[in-house]
C-alpha cells in the first residue's frame, strides 16, 4: 500500500509491551490512518512519503488509560463554596484546560467516574473541538440520601426544603426500583459507564466516611439493569462491609478500597472484580488536611485517617493477587500530575513493569476493550514516548515529551 501524507514512521530507541510486562529493543512502529499498521524489529527505513518520527533515544509504549479522573473540576480551598457560586458552564470552560493537561502528560484515555460536565466533554474531544484524551463518561454517580455523591449534601434546611429531596433523575435512590431508574436516567443521559458511591466518602460534607449506603439487593439491581445497556460499574468504597455489598453484587470494580479486608480480598479474586487504589488522592488529601482551612472542620478528620492508608491498602491487595488497574482520582489533586501514581505504586510495592501494565492492558482489559493498551499492528495509534528506562527508574514516568493519539501527534520531543 503506498505511503499517504497521514502514514509516520516511529524509530523507537526502546519499546515497552505491556503484555509481556518486559522492555524490548529498537523498533520501528508504523502508522496509517489512526491506526498501527505493523510493528517492525529495528530500525526500518521509512517508506517514502512516510513521516519519519525520531525517538530512537527514547522509550515509546502505549498510551496510558488513567481509570479514575474528574475532569470536571480541581480541589482547592474554595472548592465547597464554588459550588454555590459558579454554573455548569464556568466547570466546562475549566475542563478545556484540565483535559488537554491529562493528554499531554501520556494519558490518551480516561474513564471520569462523576460529574455531568464529562459526557459533553467526551463529545466536544471525539469532534476535534478541544484536545484531550478518550474519554468513558459516568456522568452523575448513584447515591443514597445522604450518601456520597448526593448533592444536596451540607445545604441548610430553608434550601433544601426549596428544592426537595433528590432521587434518580438526579442519582439518588433508596429501593430497588430507584435504583433501575437511576440507571435508566444516566443511559438517556449519555453515559458510557456507571459509577456508584457504595460507602461514605473523604471530601463529601457528610460525618462518616466508610459506613455502608447501599445493600446488597440495591447493588444487583443496578448492575443488572446496567448490564441490559453494556455498561460496567465501578464502586467508590472505602469501608470494608459496603466493600464487600458491592462485591457481592457485582460490580467491575472498586475505587479506592481503603479498608478491604483479607474476607474482601477473598471475594475480589473469586468475582474477578478488579481494584483502582487512587494511591495519589489519599497521599494528597492526607497531606491537605494538615493545613488549616483547606477542608471544611467535618471533612478534615476523614481526610487525615483515611488517606493515609490507601498505599498500604494497595500494596497489600498486590501481594494477594487482586488485579488491579491504573487510577488517580484526579481532581482530587491537579490534572496533569498523574503519573506521579505510578511512582506510589512501586513504593507500595508494586514492580515498575506491573503499574505500567495497569495503565495500559489492565485498564484496556477493565473498560471492555481490545483496540488499545498494547503496540501492536491493527490497534490504535496511542503511542507515547519519554527519555530514560522507567523500568530502571520509574520516576522517568514523569518526563513524557511524546504523545500520539489515534495517529495525531500531540506532543514532541524539543530537539
Amino acid at each position: 500500500m503506498p505511503a499517504t501524507a497521514s502514514d509516520k514512521s516511529l524509530q523507537c530507541g526502546k519499546l515497552f509491551d505491556s503484555r509481556s510486562g518486559k522492555l524490548l529493543g529498537a523498533h520501528t512502529i508504523v502508522v496509517r490512518d489512526g491506526k498501527i499498521a505493523e510493528v517492525l524489529p529495528g530500525r526500518a527505513e521509512a517508506a517514502a512519503g512516510t513521516q519519519s518520527v525520531d525517538l530512537s533515544d527514547r522509550t515509546c509504549m502505549a498510551g496510558w488509560t488513567d481509570m479514575h479522573v474528574h475532569l470536571g473540576g480541581e480541589s482547592s480551598p474554595q472548592s465547597y463554596s464554588e459550588g454555590f457560586r459558579l454554573d455548569d458552564t464556568d466547570y466546562a470552560f475549566r475542563s478545556v484546560g484540565y483535559a488537554e493537561k491529562t493528554l499531554m502528560a501520556g494519558f490518551t484515555s480516561v474513564r471520569d467516574l462523576g460529574g455531568g460536565i464529562a459526557p459533553h466533554l467526551r463529545d466536544a474531544i471525539n469532534q476535534g473541538l478541544v484536545k484531550g484524551p478518550r474519554i468513558w463518561a459516568a456522568g452523575k454517580s448513584i447515591a443514597t440520601t445522604g450518601g456520597h455523591a448526593d448533592p444536596t449534601n451540607g445545604y441548610n434546611s430553608e434550601l433544601s426544603h426549596l428544592l426537595g429531596p433528590p432521587g434518580p433523575t438526579e442519582g439518588v435512590i433508596n429501593s430497588i426500583d430507584d435504583a433501575r431508574q437511576a440507571v435508566r436516567q444516566r443511559y438517556k443521559e449519555g453515559s458510557d459507564v456507571i459509577k456508584i458511591t457504595a460507602t461514605g466518602g473523604v471530601l463529601s460534607y457528610a460525618k462518616s466516611g466508610d459506613a455502608p449506603q447501599f445493600t446488597v439487593d440495591e447493588v444487583k439491581a443496578i448492575v443488572d439493569t446496567a448490564r441490559d445497556y453494556g455498561y460496567k460499574v465501578a464502586a467508590h468504597a472505602h469501608g470494608e462491609e459496603g466493600m464487600y455489598r458491592a462485591v457481592a453484587g457485582g460490580v467491575s470494580s472498586i475505587e479506592h478500597g481503603t479498608y478491604m479486608s483479607e474476607r474482601v480480598m477473598k471475594l475480589m479474586k473469586e468475582k474477578g472484580t478488579w481494584y483502582v487504589p487512587t494511591i495519589y488522592a489519599g497521599r494528597f488529601v492526607a497531606d491537605k488536611a494538615k493545613i488549616d482551612g483547606y477542608f471544611p472542620d467535618v471533612v478534615r478528620p476523614k481526610a487525615a485517617r483515611i488517606g493515609a492508608m490507601i498505599q498500604d491498602t494497595a500494596g497489600r491487595a498486590y501481594k494477594s493477587g487482586v488485579k488491579i488497574a491504573f487510577g488517580t482520582d484526579m481532581g482530587v489533586g491537579p490534572h496533569g500530575d498523574n503519573a506521579r501514581e505510578f511512582t506510589y505504586m512501586v513504593e507500595a510495592g508494586m514492580p515498575a513493569s506491573y503499574a505500567l501494565q495497569a495503565a495500559t492492558i489492565h485498564a484496556a482489559s477493565l473498560l471492555g476493550v481490545d483496540d488499545q493498551g498494547v503496540v501492536e499492528a491493527g490497534k490504535r495509534a496511542d503511542i507515547i514516548a519519554m527519555p530514560g528506562d522507567p523500568l530502571a527508574d520509574i520516576s522517568n514516568v514523569l518526563k513524557v515529551d511524546f504523545v500520539m493519539k489515534d495517529g495525531s501527534i500531540y506532543r514532541s520531543p524539543a530537539r
